[in-house]
Formats: C-alpha cells, sequence, structure tokens
C-alpha cells in the first residue's frame, strides 16, 4: 500500500470513529427523557395540531348570583373527626390536646403518642381521680383555623411554635402558656452544598438577611411552604419582614424590601413533600425545614446544609378557654410528665433536642400582628406579575351526584380566595371538551359568570382529561400572547383516570415544554394518576374526599392564586 494510500485510509477511519462518537452522543444525550426537548415554535405547532383534532365548543355565559361576603374557615372546616385521635383518654377525667403532626403522628414522629400512653398507665391522680389525656393529630395552621373560629376548641394545644399561640390568643380566645417547651426544634434554611459554598464565599455568612439579598439579587433559587397552614412558612414571612424592618414588621420599609424579595422567588409550597420533590429534582437550590425532619432524612444530610433561623419550634403547651381546676392540672401534670430525663433523651432518640445552642432572632412577637402579616403575603406575593388560571373540571358520568355537587361547592366556596388580579378560565371534559368560561380579569362580572358556569355543570360520558389540559394549554397560550408577563397555572379537579382521548404520553413534552404547573385536586380519585400529571412541573397534587374538599381547595387557591 502507497503512503498516499495510507493516508486516505487513515482519514477515513477517524472521520468514521469521530462520526460514531457525535452520533453516540446525540443519542445518549436523549436517553431517560420522554422526547427530545421541543422548542417553542414546535410546542405552538403541536398544540394547534392536537387541538384541532379535540371536539370543542363554547357554552354562552350565564351569570350567577355571588356572595360577595369574606370566606367563612369555620363552614369550610370539615367535621373535626377527619383529624385521628393518636392516643384515646382512657378515663372519663381527661383532656383533649391537639398536637402538631411532627409529635404525633408515626415513627419518629410518633415521639408524644408515646409519651401519653405512658401517662394514661401511669395512674396519675387529679382530684381523687385517675387522670388521662386524648391527642389528636393535627397540623399547627389547621389547629388554629379551628381554634379560631370556634368551630372545635379542644382543651389544650401544642403547636409546634409560639407564633400560632399568640395568634389564637390575639384572636379571642383565653389562652394560659403551660408550658414554654415540651421538646427542642429549630426551624432552618436547607441550601444545597455547593450553593452554601458560594454564598459563604460571596456573604461570609448564611443568615436570614444574607439569604433574602442573594435571593433578591436573582443568586439563590429558594422556596418555602404556605405561611397560613405551615409553621415553617410563617415562621420565614416573620423573619423576613422582621430582617425588612425590625421596628415595624408591616410598615413601608419592610413591604418594599418583601416585595423585592419575593419576586424571585419561583416557588411557594402546599407542602413539604412538594418543596422537596422540587429541591430533589433541581428546581431549587434552597428550601424551609424543620431540624427534626431534616436529620432523619438520609436523602438530605450528605448533600444539603441546614442553617437555623427565626423563632424556636419548642413546642410550647396551651391551656385554652375558661376550663375547670381540674382540667387545668391535668395538663400541668402532663407537662411535667413530659418534662422527665427519659422522655427528652427517647425525643433526643428521634431527631428532637439538638441544636440547643441556638438562639431565636426573634424576640417576642405581637400576635396582633401575625393575621395581618398572612394577609400582606397573600396580597403581595405575586408581585407585580398577575397570574392567569384555568380551571379544568372533570364533568364525566363517574363524577354524577355527589362528587359533582361537592366539585361545584368547592370552587364556588374557593373562588373567594382568588386575588382580584388575576384572570381566570373554566374548561369542563367529559368525552368531549366544553369552554365555559372564556378567560378575562376576575372582575365582579368574570365572579358572577364563574358562578353560573360552575352551576350549569351536568355529568355523563367519558374521561378525556389530556383533550382538556390541551384546551386549558390552548387557552393560556393565546392568552401570553396578549400579556406574557401573566403567570400561567392550570387547575385539574377530577375523580380519575382518562378513558378517552389523549394520553399523558401524548401531550407530556408539551407540559415539558411549557413549564406551566397543573394542580390537581382529586375527588376520592386514584391519586396515582393525578400525580403523574403534577408532578411534571413540581405542582401539588391533592387527595381530597368529599368531606374536606372545600377547606382544601381553598387553601390551595390561597396559596397559588
Amino acid at each position: 500500500m502507497t503512503t498516499k494510500s495510507k493516508f486516505f485510509l487513515l482519514t477515513g477511519i477517524v472521520v468514521f470513529v469521530f462520526a460514531l462518537v457525535y452520533i453516540g452522543v446525540n443519542v445518549t444525550t436523549n436517553l431517560g427523557k420522554t422526547k427530545p426537548q421541543v422548542t417553542a415554535a414546535e410546542a405552538g405547532k403541536r398544540l394547534n395540531k392536537l387541538y384541532n383534532n379535540i371536539s370543542v365548543s363554547t357554552q354562552p355565559p350565564l351569570k350567577g348570583q355571588i356572595d360577595l361576603n369574606p370566606a367563612d374557615v369555620a363552614e369550610a372546616l370539615p367535621e373535626i373527626t377527619k383529624f385521628p385521635i393518636s392516643v384515646d383518654s382512657t378515663t372519663d377525667h381527661f383532656v383533649e390536646i391537639f398536637s402538631s403532626t411532627e409529635k404525633s403522628g408515626t415513627g419518629v414522629d410518633g415521639w408524644l403518642n408515646g409519651v401519653a400512653k405512658d401517662f394514661n398507665k401511669a395512674n396519675i391522680q387529679v382530684d381523687g381521680k385517675p387522670a388521662s389525656v386524648k391527642i389528636r393529630n393535627i397540623a399547627s395552621g389547621t389547629a388554629a383555623d379551628y381554634i379560631k373560629s370556634g368551630k372545635y376548641v379542644p382543651d389544650a394545644f401544642t403547636p409546634s411554635n409560639e407564633l400560632w399561640g399568640e395568634m389564637v390568643k390575639a384572636s379571642g380566645v383565653k389562652t394560659e402558656l403551660v408550658s414554654k417547651r415540651l421538646v427542642g426544634n429549630v426551624p432552618g434554611i436547607v441550601i444545597a452544598k455547593a450553593k452554601y459554598d458560594s454564598l459563604v464565599a460571596k456573604y461570609g455568612s448564611i443568615t436570614v438577611k444574607t439569604v433574602t439579598e442573594a435571593i433578591s439579587n436573582n443568586e439563590l433559587s429558594m422556596g418555602y411552604t404556605d405561611p397560613f397552614a405551615s409553621s415553617t412558612g410563617l415562621n420565614f414571612l416573620i423573619t423576613a419582614l422582621h430582617t425588612f424592618d425590625n421596628t415595624n414588621l408591616l410598615g413601608e420599609k419592610a413591604v418594599q424590601g418583601f416585595e423585592n424579595f419575593q419576586a424571585n422567588v419561583p416557588f411557594i409550597a402546599s407542602t413539604t413533600i412538594q418543596m422537596r420533590d422540587a429541591a430533589k429534582s433541581g428546581s431549587l437550590d434552597a428550601f424551609v425545614l424543620e431540624y427534626q425532619t431534616f436529620v432523619n432524612a438520609a436523602d438530605l444530610k450528605g448533600a444539603y446544609v441546614f442553617t437555623p433561623f427565626g423563632a424556636r419550634h419548642d413546642s410550647p403547651l396551651y391551656a385554652l378557654g375558661s376550663l375547670p381546676q381540674a382540667k387545668l392540672d391535668i395538663i400541668k401534670k402532663f407537662a411535667e410528665f413530659v418534662a422527665q430525663d427519659k422522655y427528652q433523651q427517647s425525643a433526643k432518640d428521634n431527631g428532637f433536642n439538638d441544636l440547643e445552642d441556638y438562639k431565636p432572632e426573634l424576640g417576642a412577637i405581637d400576635g396582633s400582628l401575625l393575621s395581618p402579616a398572612q394577609k400582606l403575603w397573600k396580597e403581595k406575593k405575586n408581585g407585580n406579575k398577575p397570574i392567569t388560571a384555568v380551571f379544568v373540571t372533570d364533568v364525566s358520568g363517574s363524577m354524577n351526584g355527589e362528587p359533582l355537587n361537592r366539585l361545584k361547592e368547592s370552587l364556588i366556596k374557593g373562588q373567594k380566595y382568588l386575588g382580584k388580579d388575576n384572570s381566570i378560565g373554566l374548561v369542563s371534559y367529559s368525552s368531549t371538551v366544553t369552554i365555559n368560561l372564556p378567560i378575562a380579569k376576575y372582575d365582579t362580572n368574570q365572579q358572577s359568570m364563574l358562578v353560573g358556569a360552575v352551576n350549569s355543570l351536568s355529568a355523563s360520558g367519558g374521561t378525556a382529561t389530556f383533550d382538556a389540559i390541551v384546551v386549558a394549554l390552548k387557552l393560556l397560550q393565546d392568552q401570553i400572547a396578549v400579556d406574557p408577563n401573566t403567570k400561567p397555572l392550570i387547575f385539574v379537579l377530577s375523580d380519575g383516570e382518562t378513558n378517552d382521548g389523549n394520553s399523558l404520553k401524548d401531550i407530556r413534552s408539551l407540559i415539558e415544554a411549557y413549564k406551566i404547573p397543573i394542580y390537581t385536586i382529586g375527588y376520592n380519585a386514584d391519586i396515582k394518576a393525578l400525580q403523574s400529571i403534577s408532578s411534571i412541573n413540581e405542582a401539588a397534587s391533592i387527595n381530597a374526599d368529599t368531606d374536606d374538599v372545600v377547606y382544601k381547595i381553598g387553601n390551595l387557591f390561597n396559596v397559588q392564586m
């Protein structure tokens, strides 16, 4: 073989190998993905094609009678039996205690249950009679709603932190602080280690002040939980406002600081699980969490750094209302029983009673400021970016009767939580899809037409869920073309899986391309089918039965709208 021939042969081999590598890289880049990423232009074409193949009708507008009274929390709350008794009383001489879920749940979250069971076995006498306690497992924010509204007031209340106790007290309910601490815990900001190191290099240390500054400068993507429901979320809100102005939480300086910070917060989670899932997907650099949860999460401890903030979460114990002396004595005896060394050690074994050197950044907070602070958050959390939401309602045959009645009730009552600066539309579906209410600003006229559209819904036929989502996506894309500044959302209210029209596989890449969160509310539903939709863009999926859907949907709208 001549030198020239060898040269051409070697050149050909090099080109061939390079081509194989190039093809291999391009093929493996998309392994594990549903499809190669869809461009905006491609997404638009595919959306139009799918939309044109769906049977869509538009219903003439119908006006309904609107109720201008504010939302009635007591009316929306389900019966208290929805929240389980984790330890029952064993005598006729007992007190009922509302307990936050991190200490009255199961496993490492069930510490207080074990203590209460031992108390009930100890034959402790009060007024010459054996005493016992009943523990009800209920989140602090929800418990506060029951107590403040008067729908159900237990004998005692042990929330995660004192903020809820001060809020209850400010609402007019008689409270007595029996113990400032049943068990030690601390809220914190959990930051991915690499991001933590880069922030320390720039700011020197991590505090709420440096975190809010980093978020305002768009250097940190962080989420936190609903301050109406979450102890850590409420604590973070109050601590942030205090950071912006420690002399006036609700003053102009604090409000301006909050607006600047909130403009760059990508994520308000309805639940801690939703927030953690978003972090796992890489959407968040940081989020808020209690230390007891953090230290028990093997997937977090190695990859994240925990930084305490705000008021401690030491589970205070309050007596509520004008109790007979005997009941007050039982509550005091229980507080003394909990304080024993062996129970404090068992608490430590479950992740409590750590970070004892942490001193609260916040001093005493006037309880009368807490509800106005929540209201401020509701009004300012979206900044200058209004929301456009489409409600997608399942009116298939399986929704007939009580499920559809509750869907209507939850939408009509839940709409009181929608911000007036937002825009909304309504789509319903069975085997076909109907646009019941085109998107428009949520003024009194649109509110009236929403009520009319919801009241007109009737159930029959199959379940073309994904066809309806396509229609909602189309409505939102048309709205974004008119108002690019709006933030689009979809809420799907359904009882089960699709059995008609397009599948999730057909439209998944579109949902990924548009990055529109799709919140799902299940009515006695196959929740896994709905979770598969919501998980695409880190939205919440709520499994609500007919008893508590009104309350749950109100909370969801309050956070996201």
